[in-house]
């Protein structure tokens, strides 16, 4: 069964800004989307943040395996709802790939817990990508090294959680490091932070961007999608203990409460 990608772009500098329009004129979601769909195990689809509900409905989040976020100058606009749904669908098992300038989403902070903040520069410089975790399903078929020749610089301190695993490593013309593909889990969900990609410079254009894209699509599935509700706390009735046992105490909650209390 293919992978079903959803390509999420704010699509705010493509509309704005005629060296973006130029660039991409399809929008940078549609590029990213194009890239994934050169793999014949993987589907992909595009929503703006202009959709009604931005695109992301429960159905829609219900049938994608896995999320691709871009956002960079609108990250404020995205309703808080969504981004609640969005959140609850990574618990369950949706995957999520947050690309570039999305480190300051709603989203990506509100799974991160931290205010993935960072250093950086606009100057078109040429970025080395070194693939540091090479046995990753992430870096299959992926260089030891690989360069974007015009990059907006991000440098360390990348104030994000201790990740799950570093899989590519950033070295800039300016002398700047930073962690440039990480991954993590929550809950049930994979996320996976890769940082190429600014709208003034064609980095989706480049084949091995693309290819990184592809790989993590399908790592980000996850088959075991989680149904039941995950955020409520349920009690568990006197009748449902796999030992049987007996009320010894007072009590502060009727049988049959529901909620956390």
């Amino acid at each position: 069964m293919a992978v079903r990608a959803l390509v999420w772009g704010e699509n705010v500098h493509e509309q704005t800004n005629p060296t973006v329009r130029e660039i991409y004129p399809d929008g940078l979601h549609g590029m990213i989307a194009a890239q994934l769909g050169q793999d014949p195990d993987i589907t992909a689809e595009t929503a703006t943040l202009q959709d009604p509900e931005h695109g992301l409905t429960q159905k829609r989040l219900e049938q994608t395996d896995v999320l691709f976020w871009w956002g960079h100058a609108a990250h404020g606009e995205v309703a808080d709802e969504v981004v609640d749904r969005v959140a609850l669908e990574v618990w369950r098992g949706l995957g999520l790939v947050v690309l570039h300038s999305g480190h300051f989403s709603k989203i990506f902070r509100r799974l991160m817990g931290t205010p993935c903040a960072l250093h950086w520069r606009e100057a078109g410089e040429r970025e080395r990508i070194w693939t540091v975790n090479p046995g990753h399903e992430i870096a299959r078929d992926i260089p030891r090294s690989f360069t974007v020749e015009n990059a907006e610089m991000y440098g360390e301190p990348f104030t994000v959680p201790e990740p799950l695993e570093t899989v590519f490593v950033s070295w800039f013309q300016g002398g700047e490091v930073f962690r440039s593909g990480l991954t993590w889990r929550r809950g049930a969900g994979k996320i996976f932070y890769f940082r190429p990609g600014h709208e003034t410079y064609p980095v989706y254009h480049n084949e091995t961007v693309g290819q990184v894209l592809r790989n993590a699509a399908k790592w980000g599935r996850n088959p075991a999608r989680l149904k039941s509700d995950i955020i409520e706390a349920l009690q568990v009735s006197l009748e449902d203990t796999p030992e049987k046992i007996e009320v010894r105490g007072p009590k502060l909650h009727e049988e049959g409460e529901k909620g956390l209390r």
